[in-house]
C-alpha cells in the first residue's frame, strides 16, 4: 500500500469534483475547491475522520468494498478505479460486461433525475444503475448478478418479470429484447458474453429460439410502452435514451405520456415524484459526452 500516493490521488480527485457533479447542493460561500472531505465521507458511508486519515496518508488499508464506494463517490473511470485499488494494495476487480461500471457522464445526469423514472443499461441490457422511481415502477434489478442482470435473461427465465407489461405486449417486448441481444452479439463477437447468453437461452427456452430465428436486429427504446403498476393499473410511458459516445451504455428516461391515466384509480404516478421524499433538484439537459439516441 502506497499511503502517500493514495492520499494525493484521493485529494486530487476530490478537489476536481463540483457538488453539482454528485447531486449535492452548492453555495457561493464554499472555501475549498471541489468537494469537502465530509461530503465524500457522506457519499461513501464512512466517517469523516476515517476519510481524512486516508487523505493524510495515515489511515489503515481500506477494504475492497470501501474502495468501490470511493470509486463511485469520486466518479472514477475504470482505469482510475483500477489505479485506486493498486495504490491501496488491493487486487484490481475483474472487468467484465456483467460487472460494468456506470459511465460517469450518465451517472451525473441520473443523479439529477429525482422526479421521473430513469435507469442506466449496458449494451447487453444489464441494469447498471436506477433511481428510486425506476425501482418502484420496474423492480430493483441493480443487485442482480450474472446473466440475471440482463433484461432478456430475466424475461425468458422468470415468468413474473412479464407482469409489468400487458399480456398483449409480451411477444412484442420479447422480440425487442431478442433483437437487442442479436445487435449486442454482432458488436461483441462470437466469444463474448452476449454469445454465451444467446447460447444459454437457446438451450433453455423454446420461445427464445423461435424469436431468435426471426433474425430481428436493433433496439426500440423510443417506443411508447404500457406498464402495469400493481396499485395504479396501466400507465402509458414514453422512453427517451441518452448514449455514451461509444454507444456502450444508455440512460433511459421514462415519462408519463400525455392524457389521463388508463384504468388507474389514483392521480399519483410513479412516473412523477409527488411525495417530496426525493431530493428536490430538477432534471437538467444531458451534456458531457452523451448523445440523444436516434435509433427507433
Amino acid at each position: 500500500m502506497d499511503r502517500s500516493a493514495l492520499a494525493a490521488f484521493l485529494r486530487t480527485r476530490r478537489e476536481g469534483l463540483r457538488p453539482a457533479d454528485v447531486a449535492l447542493p452548492d453555495s457561493p460561500r464554499r472555501r475549498v475547491p471541489g468537494l469537502r472531505r465530509d461530503e465524500v465521507a457522506q457519499l461513501t458511508g464512512m466517517s469523516t475522520d476515517y476519510y481524512a486519515r486516508l487523505e493524510q496518508g495515515r489511515g489503515p488499508q481500506p477494504s475492497a468494498q470501501m474502495l468501490q464506494a470511493l470509486a463511485r463517490a469520486l466518479r472514477l473511470t475504470d482505469d482510475a478505479r483500477d489505479h485506486l485499488h493498486r495504490l491501496a494494495g488491493q487486487n484490481v476487480p475483474a472487468r467484465t460486461p456483467l460487472d460494468s461500471h456506470v459511465a460517469p457522464q450518465l451517472r451525473r445526469v441520473l443523479d439529477r433525475l429525482d422526479d421521473t423514472p430513469a435507469l442506466i443499461i449496458s449494451r447487453l441490457g444489464e441494469t447498471l444503475a436506477q433511481n428510486r422511481l425506476a425501482a418502484i415502477l420496474l423492480g430493483d434489478h441493480v443487485q442482480e448478478r450474472g446473466m440475471a442482470r440482463t433484461a432478456v435473461y430475466r424475461w425468458f427465465t422468470r415468468p413474473g418479470e412479464r407482469d409489468v407489461y400487458p399480456e398483449s405486449d409480451h411477444e412484442r417486448q420479447g422480440l425487442s429484447l431478442v433483437a437487442g441481444l442479436r445487435m449486442a452479439l454482432g458488436a461483441a463477437g462470437p466469444s463474448s458474453p452476449a454469445a454465451e447468453l444467446a447460447h444459454r437461452l437457446s438451450a433453455t427456452s423454446d420461445e427464445f429460439r423461435a424469436l431468435w430465428d426471426r433474425h430481428e436486429v436493433g433496439t426500440r427504446f423510443h417506443d411508447r410502452k404500457t406498464l402495469i403498476h400493481r396499485e395504479l393499473g396501466a400507465i402509458d410511458v414514453d422512453c427517451q435514451a441518452l448514449f455514451t459516445e461509444d454507444q456502450g451504455q444508455a440512460l433511459l428516461v421514462l415519462t408519463a405520456a400525455p392524457g389521463p391515466m388508463r384504468r388507474g384509480s389514483s392521480n399519483c404516478s410513479p412516473c412523477s415524484d409527488t411525495t417530496g421524499s426525493a431530493r428536490t433538484r430538477r432534471s437538467r439537459p444531458a451534456r458531457d459526452g452523451v448523445s440523444r439516441a436516434t435509433r427507433g
